[in-house]
């Protein structure tokens, strides 16, 4: 079973600017990054032996220059339609679900 460890979106909403990466754990560490929405975007994906080497791809597409400023989201709710594989853990809410934050599900810019 795979876990979302963590998660970060940049801050943009449009379908060209949003940003999107994970810090996934199975057997292995993998990273997934998004450009783009939803049903177009890109998604890359890259595994790792250790935590280490997997922390140190998310800092390096962090610091990539991109629209907006990231943001670490609550983990507990990953988008169906962006990364098929990656599934949250049962029984958790969906993410901004009680804090009023946003999902990683567009709605404004759409």
């Amino acid at each position: 079973m795979e876990e979302v460890v963590r998660r970060w979106w940049n801050g943009s909403w449009g379908r060209l600017a949003r940003r999107d990466v994970w810090l996934v754990r199975q057997t292995r560490w993998k990273v997934v990054a998004r450009s783009g929405d939803s049903e177009t975007g890109k998604v890359l994906r890259w595994e790792f032996d250790t935590q280490r080497d997997a922390g140190l791809m998310v800092e390096r597409l962090l610091r990539a220059d991109a629209a907006g400023q990231w943001r670490e989201q609550q983990v507990g709710a990953t988008p169906r339609a962006v990364v098929e594989d990656v599934r949250p853990a049962v029984g958790r809410p969906p993410q901004g679900a009680e804090s009023g934050e946003p999902d990683t599900g567009m709605r404004r810019g759409d």
